[in-house]
């Protein structure tokens, strides 16, 4: 009878488990704006579609990150949603999570070597030409341009797709003569202290004439801004960047950063959380591409991203209730 007893309590468990599935969401760091919209969204969505998050945040710490994961795999979720820090250093989690059977979607960023079931993010080449396009079209044309790259953190395989993006754009009129890179560096884990040092380091280099910044993200550009603004250039030079955050909207309104680029992470997310309680009950979502992550190509599914400026704030994020028009007051 005890038997019985057990193996009904376990068969009880697997069909809750089905009904209502537990999904482990693993996120580099909750420090930046953009990640608490992320969450959050991913939660709601989830949650009202019958399922149960439960959220680990690494603080941009690789190991840490390893241990959250582990701790996900022995809590038994049905599946894993991973914003790694580092690409590869997930490898050997995404492993421990293969041999328990659980379902890995690398969200945002690609883990990288590893056997992992789907990867849902933006189109990041997109992004990276979508700077360098921009800042392009409003450089002086009379003369060779000066400008400045700040990429993103080494780490983070979508920093490399973003300088692919904005190389692709670039290049070209580099090869040309018509633009000259005067200084350019990595921005370790996107702090915006290594952008200030980065900015700070191109004008100890190469003097104050410099027309342009690409900068592949908000964060960074916030400190490369900083650095602008000791130097009583701010709004003088074109700066771009990525995510749309608060603050980066709010330097447009000013006029000290030029442009982000916004990712509606409403969509991502949401969609995020589908995918993952689909493929918890074991159904498989449809996929628009893949992507090769050094193991396998990994079914893919590319949100589109938009450029944004003072022009079009308004029309864009203000309009999909990413921020208020009177927070960007």
């Amino acid at each position: 009878l005890a038997t019985v007893l057990l193996l009904l309590a376990f068969a009880s468990t697997v069909f809750a488990s089905k009904d209502k599935p537990v999904i482990g969401l693993s996120l580099d760091t909750l420090k930046e704006e953009r990640w608490q919209h992320d969450r959050d969204t991913f939660i709601a969505a989830a949650e009202k579609l019958g399922a149960t998050v439960i959220v680990q945040s690494a603080n941009s710490d690789d190991t840490r990150q390893v241990r959250d994961v582990e701790s996900l795999i022995s809590r038994g979720v049905d599946v894993l949603v991973i914003v790694p820090h580092n690409g590869s250093a997930m490898t050997r989690a995404v492993k421990s999570a293969n041999e328990a059977h659980i379902p890995v979607i690398a969200y945002d960023r690609l883990i990288l070597n590893a056997n992992i079931d789907y990867y849902l993010t933006f189109d990041n080449v997109k992004v990276g030409e979508a700077q360098a396009s921009y800042a392009v079209s409003h450089l002086p044309t009379d003369r060779k341009a000066r400008i400045v790259r700040i990429y993103g953190a080494p780490t983070d395989n979508n920093a490399k797709m973003f300088k692919q993006g904005q190389d692709n754009i670039l290049n070209p009129f580099i090869k040309a003569g018509q633009i000259e890179v005067v200084h350019e560096d990595w921005a370790a884990d996107w702090k915006p202290e290594n952008g200030k040092k980065i900015m700070n380091a191109a004008i100890t280099k190469s003097g104050r004439n410099i027309d342009a910044v690409v900068v592949s993200n908000d964060g960074t550009a916030g400190g490369a801004i900083q650095a602008l603004i000791e130097e009583g250039l701010a709004g003088k030079v074109l700066v771009t960047g990525q995510d749309a955050d608060l603050a980066a909207c709010q330097r447009i309104i000013r006029g000290t950063q030029a442009m982000t680029v916004y990712k509606p992470l409403k969509n991502l997310a949401t969609l995020a959380a589908g995918v993952a309680v689909d493929v918890a009950k074991g159904q498989k979502p449809a996929v628009t591409s893949s992507l090769d992550n050094g193991t396998k190509l990994v079914p893919s599914i590319f949100e589109k991203v938009i450029s944004v400026d003072k022009a079009n704030l308004a029309a864009t994020v203000i309009a999909d209730g990413y921020h208020t028009a009177e927070e960007l007051k």
